[in-house]
């Protein structure tokens, strides 16, 4: 568990990044930090493995103050990936995910076999990958090996800041995938800043709302959907691209797996965007519906576009 007491950061140039935090984030828990450019969400992520110290306040690891650890053993044990890849170009794709396991000593039997087992895992076969330098990956594929990096001494919490925003939609959207899947077998607290409110809701448990350092709401993706605190979260919202008539519960329409002839390839997750649906929708008759981690159903174009109509005529 991660805990902010009364968190603050003042900068030198008199500039507060962080004011008064008071936020819990549990264990297993995917939590999302997400505002306007200037909140104060990367701040809060960088203080917790002490990239950055607080001015005022406590954070607790596992009831124990960040600070009491050692900052080495602390950095080593909390998984990080960054928006800039941050592979060294020297090095082959092995040697890039292992260097936190040579720092702990492992024996090159153990790395080798952890480097393999994660490539695998994120579908690049060690035989073609572990040997490759970092120019020789596509930028999707790089970012896979920047995810399985912080993952390769099993650490339970992982920080991850904007690592998709610079990949292109396809590739954005198949690592998200990938998160998903990943972090739903491994169960780690992963805490995740991104300014893209569709991807808060793809991946979020709870969605923490930003402003000027500020948490301005708390809640899961449905509850900040369904019950936006204040007019800031509705513009917010409005400003990443869409509207309230744009979400869709899945819940409301999905059918039950026992109906299933075939099983979906795909899956996603309740509450959605109306434009994701459908762009999955256009690739595939049916899809899995999850909530929390948990298949609760399915949807396919014949449902949707029945729901979509009775929407419509609810409407005029």
């Amino acid at each position: 568990m991660i805990q902010f007491e009364g968190v603050s950061k003042q900068f030198a140039d008199g500039t507060i990044a962080v004011d008064s935090l008071d936020i819990e984030i549990k264990d297993g828990e995917f939590f999302v930090f997400i505002g306007p450019s200037g909140s104060g969400k990367t701040t809060t992520l960088k203080m917790i493995n002490q990239l950055i110290s607080p001015s005022k306040g406590t954070i607790f690891i596992d009831g124990k103050k960040n600070s009491d650890y050692d900052v080495y053993q602390l950095r080593w044990d909390i998984g990080y990936v960054l928006q800039q890849i941050a592979l060294f170009p020297h090095m082959t794709i092995e040697e890039n995910i292992t260097v936190v396991p040579e720092l702990k000593k492992w024996s090159k039997d153990k790395m080798k076999q952890r480097a393999e087992e994660l490539l695998r895992m994120v579908g690049l076969n060690p035989k073609d990958y572990a040997t490759r330098k970092p120019n020789q990956l596509s930028g999707g594929e790089q970012q896979r090996v920047g995810v399985i990096r912080a993952l390769a001494t099993d650490p339970n919490i992982i920080l991850m800041d904007e690592p998709f925003s610079a990949l292109d939609p396809i590739s954005r959207e198949t690592l998200q995938d990938d998160l998903l899947h990943i972090m739903s077998n491994l169960k780690k607290t992963t805490v995740f800043v991104t300014h893209d409110i569709q991807e808060a809701l793809k991946l979020a448990d709870r969605i923490c709302i930003m402003k000027e350092g500020k948490v301005v709401q708390v809640g899961t993706p449905t509850e900040i959907i369904q019950h936006p605190k204040n007019q800031f979260v509705q513009q917010f919202i409005g400003s990443n691209h869409t509207t309230w008539d744009d979400t869709v519960n899945l819940e409301n329409i999905v059918l039950p797996v026992n109906k299933l002839v075939v099983s979906p390839k795909q899956k996603i997750t309740t509450p959605t965007l109306l434009d994701s649906l459908l762009h999955m929708l256009a690739n595939e008759e049916t899809l899995l519906v999850e909530k929390h981690d948990n298949v609760i159903g399915y949807v396919d174009r014949q449902s949707v576009i029945q729901y979509l109509s009775e929407r419509g005529h609810s409407n005029e």
